[in-house]
Parts: C-alpha cells; structure tokens; sequence
C-alpha cells in the first residue's frame, strides 16, 4: 500500500515536506527551537537539551559521516542504551540519506558480527568500552566496517587506535565540513523520500536466523500516526524512552513521535534508577514490553507482604474493590453511586498512591507490547486507574490493532487503527494490510515472498479470531498451538501469561501436544521475591540453586500453578512442572532480546527435562553450559525434582524422540 489517497482517511497522504523522518525533524526543530526536547539524568540530577541543541548535535554529526565517506543508502549499526547521542546518531545517519540498524545493548560479539554482516553496514556507533571491545574483538570479521564511533568517551580514554573515533570527533570534522559545504545538510535532507529505507529492524529470530525487515521512511511514520489518530499527544507531553531502539516499537513511539509531534523524551540515568526516574518525570505516555509491566506488578505484591499493617490492610480492602469496578466499566455500565463513592475513598487511600510510587501518577496512555501481556496484569493496572492499552504488532508492519481508550476488553488485543486492514487467513492465520507495512526481507526475497501476498497483505504467522464485539483475540503463533488429545488447539502463551501473574515466577514455558501427551511446565523463578518470603519465614538456604529445589517453594509454585489450571479446559491442565534453578537467558539463546521464547531451541536445550517429566521421573541431573562474555564455556550440574500436580497416576509413561533446535546467531 503506497502513499495514495484513500477514501474517508482520517491519516491523509505523506505531503513532500513531511515524508522521511530527518525532514519532520527538522521542521519540529525549526518550529519548537527554545523549547526542551529531551532530558537526560546525570549525576542525579536532570539536564536539558533544547530542539535547536539537538539540531546542531544531528547536524554536525551527520556532516562528520558525509565527511568520512558515508554515502547514500550505506548503513550504519548502532548499539547501546537510549541515550542523547543514540538519537542523534540515528537521525544523522538518516539526514545524509542512510540507514540505521538498532543493535540490542547485551548483544554478544558473534551477534554483533551477524548483524553487521548481514546488513552490510558501514560505520558502528557504539556507547562504551564493552560494545567496543567486542567490536574490537571481531574486528577481522567485519571488514565492511571502516570506523567505530563511541560516545561515551570516559570509559574509553585509554583506547588509541585509528579505527575508533569519538562522537565529539566526529561533529567537530562535520563542523568543519559544514565551513566549506554551506546549506549541504538542508539539501541532504530535502533529497530523501518516503520510499526511502529508513532502518533495518531484525526480527526477534524465535524460529530462525534474524531476518532484516526493510522499513521505509513512510512505513515508520504512518506507523506513528496510526497511534497518534486514536491516542493523540502534544509537545508537552513527556516521554520515558527506556524500551530498546532495536524494537520496532520503541522506533514508532518513541523517536518517530518525538520528531513529528514534539513530545519530550526522557532518558533515565541508567537500568537500576530507571523505577525512581520515571517516578520523578511522571510521564504522560509510557511504553514497556509486557515483562516489565509484569515486574511491576510482582514488586507491588511483594512489597506489600512487607508493608506496614495498615497498608496491606488498604490493598486488600481496595483493590477488590477496584477489580470490581474494573469489571462494570469493561461491560460498559455506570458505577452505582456506593461504587464511586468507594472508588473515591480508595483513590484517596490506596490508589493514588500507589501510581504515585510506581510514576504513573500524571500517565494518560500506558503502552504494552511483544510478547502477549496476561489478562490479570492488564486486570490489575485498570484496578489502580491505570488504562493499560495492549498494542498488538510485529516486526514487520508495527502496530496491528489496539485497545481504544474507553473499549478496553480483557484478553484481547483490541481493534486495527485507521486505515489498517486484519483479516483472518488459512487456519485462523491473522493478516496485516497498512501503509507501514515494511518493504521486505533484505537478501531474503524467498521469505519476503512466504510472507507478502502480490495484493499486500502481510502474513503474521500469527494465530487467532474475532470477538463478537470487533476485538482480536490473539492465541499463539501458528506453529506453537499446542494440539490437545481432545485434538482442539490451545495457546501455552495464555498459561504462560496466567502463571507469570505471580510474584514468585519470572519466566515460564509450557509444552504439550503431538508425542507429549499432557500438559507439563518449565517454571523460573523471580528469586528477589522467593528469597524474601523464605527469610519472612525463617527458611534457611544456602544458595538460590539450593532455594529453587526446597519442597516449600514448591508448594508456593503449586498454588499458583493450581490457580492457572482453574481457568483451563481439563485437557490444558499442568499435570508436571519442574522449578529450574535459573533464569532463561538470551546470552544462552534460550530467549530473543524481547525477551520472547525460541520454543524449539528451548525444547532441544532441556530435553534431558522433558524426557524425564514424560518417562515419570521424580528427579533428574541437570548439567548446564555456562558460556561466558570472553568465549570461556562452563558446566554446573544440579539436582532437580519433578513435581506432580493432583493425582497423576492416569498419565501414560512415554519416551520422546530427538528435538531439532533452530539454527541461531552465530552458529
């Protein structure tokens, strides 16, 4: 779908002026000079930086570029955190008529050198000294690259060699550039168009190598407007920019948003302050991935069963009362007035300040995205007044569908924005046909092709239907349905979902169907939370390893496993689970770096688990390879307990055959 009329658009077409995102740069730029842009927290305290600050910072960098050889369509990596100079990184590049790729902050060597191999980029931008060390130690392996930038330069003083410049190196050689090429930025700027690739934005890979989707110019900013027609903002809003720039998501609402409608994005000094920082800024427009809304509500439950008595006496008064009213306004009745009178007393008592405590206190839209967030977290935000709204998208063509504020339905994913075609393909297959639909594959076009029809559309591989009432429900993707002996189809992502919802388990997967013949769990826990309910209760452990195989953890887990099997159908129930004694990782390729699980790698990896859950083992050795930052490769071995929910006699004693593991980065 291309840039052209359609009838009854509430969006309109891309004018000449405003179709790449360095040209809405600089008009906003032009437009808002004086005003604050973005803040950065240092030290403790908040710096800001004016729209015509940043303007000279892009400027000059993307002078420098040109000045080192960048030319039209080349690209250029980027890696670290959110920060200052990643955005004017990626807008620089852009501005000269370049190509970003976002590069996840922990990405290891053999993953940076697959992405820019795979992309062919030419320059890196790097933050610190650890993304240019690894650099540095694939140096001879990424010949493409001429020059690594850094902009974090105290780390990095050390460092001597030609190959590395600093980021204030490189806007003082586009200062001087700019002495002998006068008005040479505003005419790069006005040469890009829409049709432009504007970054290349890696797939999270669950299933196979990453795959660079080609998202043009128009794609990302029609992509902001399809958010923007349903949930407007203004220069005023602030913004907390902490979700990763290598995620589509953060792309659209976060920078594109910030340089085509002025918000003020905020950068929090770093992961650890991020819960204070935002507190502090009190944003009005929030995005997290559903992991961390998870978290948040795990760090209230859990601090609650430390607080003092008249606080847990409040939550478990009000936030009932909360769910309840939840509940009215999703059938979209009024409150009675004993409702709202409560609703009053409770914002005064309880919810108030807990979005105080939490930095949601001035929020007006509160995003989530990825993986699928579970009903009872959305549940949960909407109790305390908070109108979580759950974007549904993919890599490929951002936001899908969204809930629209006041018709928020609990276990979907809402309805498609203007101009933004679903419809239901073979086997429940949801479709996508909008103007941010990317470009295809880069030097993939047998992909491109499985997954573009001739007339647009853009198959997710996602599995899922419509409600009565519009709204999408999204189970699974197509090839994680789980097929019950009963042979209907169930989603493991909705268990999943269900089972995170505890304070107690961080990261879960549930397997099943073809040659496993029930319902089994590979459950992780969140061990800050665990570790404070046994020391509340003066249980004695000596390590988290230790912790995770005590028969009273798994007597916490089996109740909230228990919970989960009430809301499945008797065949989906969790008969087995094993509590493992760490986290899934992505530096162990056990997860992407959104944090969504590769099933089939994970199946391969804890065979030895599932083997010993469906041959009706009690306990297992696990030996486990550590693979660690510098190439050193370890091995731990623990022992592991098979735990059974209610009567398992009935279960059938089956040997499993091979898994076949994806082929992941690097390998």
């Amino acid at each position: 779908m291309t840039n052209t009329a359609i009838p009854n658009d509430p969006i309109g077409p891309l004018t000449p002026d405003g179709d790449t995102v360095p040209k809405n740069f600089l008009k906003t730029a032009k437009k808002l000079g004086c005003q604050v842009a973005m803040r950065k927290k240092r030290f403790g305290i908040w710096q800001e930086h004016i729209w015509s600050d940043s303007f000279q910072h892009v400027h000059d960098f993307c002078l420098g570029l040109v000045s080192m050889g960048l030319q039209r369509g080349d690209k250029v990596g980027i890696v670290g955190d959110n920060d200052l100079e990643y955005y004017w990184a990626e807008l620089a590049a852009q501005s000269a008529g370049g190509i970003t790729i976002g590069i996840f902050t922990d990405a290891t060597p053999r993953e940076l050198e697959y992405l820019l191999n795979n992309s062919e980029a030419s320059f890196l931008v790097a933050q610190d000294q650890e993304q240019v060390d690894h650099a540095l130690e694939i140096r001879d392996k990424v010949p493409n690259i001429k020059r690594v930038i850094y902009w974090d330069e105290k780390s990095l003083r050390g460092y001597h060699d030609d190959w590395l410049i600093s980021f204030s190196g490189v806007e003082a050689l586009g200062r001087e550039y700019a002495k002998t090429h006068p008005g040479i930025y505003e005419e790069l700027v006005s040469q890009g168009k829409g049709d432009d690739i504007a970054i290349l934005s890696y797939t999270s890979g669950t299933t196979s190598l990453p795959k660079g989707a080609m998202i043009l110019h128009r794609n990302l900013i029609y992509g902001a407007r399809h958010v923007y027609t349903i949930m407007p903002v203004d220069q005023n809003d602030d913004y907390v920019s902490f979700s990763p720039l290598a995620w589509i998501t953060e792309q659209s609402l976060g920078l594109t948003y910030h340089v085509t409608y002025g918000t003020v994005i905020n950068f929090p000094e770093k992961a650890e302050t991020v819960q204070q920082d935002i507190r502090e800024i009190a944003p009005v427009t929030l995005l997290f991935p559903s992991r961390l809304w998870e978290s948040l509500v795990s760090i209230v439950q859990a601090r609650m069963d430390d607080s003092f008595w008249i606080n847990r006496w409040l939550y478990k008064r009000f936030l009932p009362i909360g769910y309840k009213l939840a509940e009215i306004e999703e059938r979209g009745k009024r409150p009675n007035p004993l409702m709202q009178l409560l609703r009053f007393i409770g914002e005064l008592a309880l919810f108030g300040p807990l979005r105080d405590k939490l930095g949601l206190s001035r929020i007006r839209y509160a995003y989530t995205s990825g993986a699928a967030l579970s009903p009872d977290v959305l549940r949960f935000f909407r109790a305390i007044n908070v109108d979580l709204h759950q974007l549904y998208g993919s890599t490929e063509c951002q936001t899908h569908t969204i809930h629209y504020p006041g018709d928020v339905r609990m276990g979907t994913v809402g309805k498609a924005p203007p101009t933004v075609e679903v419809k239901l393909g073979e086997g429940g297959e949801i479709m996508v046909k909008s103007r941010s639909v990317f470009a295809g594959y880069y030097k993939d076009d047998e992909k491109t092709q499985k997954a573009l029809t001739s007339d647009g559309w853009f198959k997710t591989g996602d599995a899922g239907y419509v409600d009565e009432n519009g709204h999408l429900i999204y189970l699974d993707r197509v090839s994680d349905l789980i097929t019950l002996s009963s042979g209907e189809h169930f989603s493991p992502q909705y268990i999943e979902g269900r089972l995170k919802f505890s304070p107690y388990i961080y990261d879960t997967m549930a397997v099943g169907g073809f040659d496993m013949p029930y319902v089994s769990a590979l459950i992780t826990l969140d061990f800050e939370n665990v570790a404070r309910w046994a020391e509340k209760r003066g249980l004695s452990f000596t390590t988290m390893v230790d912790l995770s195989q005590r028969d009273e953890i798994a007597e916490l887990i089996m109740e909230d496993v228990t919970r989960t099997n009430k809301t499945l159908p008797p065949p989906a129930r969790i008969r087995r689970f094993v509590i493992l004694p760490r986290a899934f990782d992505p530096d162990e390729e056990e997860l992407t770096r959104t944090r969504k699980l590769r099933r089939r790698f994970m199946e391969q990896k804890h065979g030895d688990v599932l083997n010993a859950i469906y041959g009706g083992e009690s306990m297992l050795l696990v030996r486990s390879e550590v693979r660690y930052r510098d190439g050193r490769v370890g091995h731990t071995e623990t022992e592991v307990r098979v735990r059974n929910v209610g009567d398992t006699q009935d279960l059938p004693v089956v040997k499993l055959g091979g898994f076949e593991a994806p082929q992941m980065a690097g390998d």
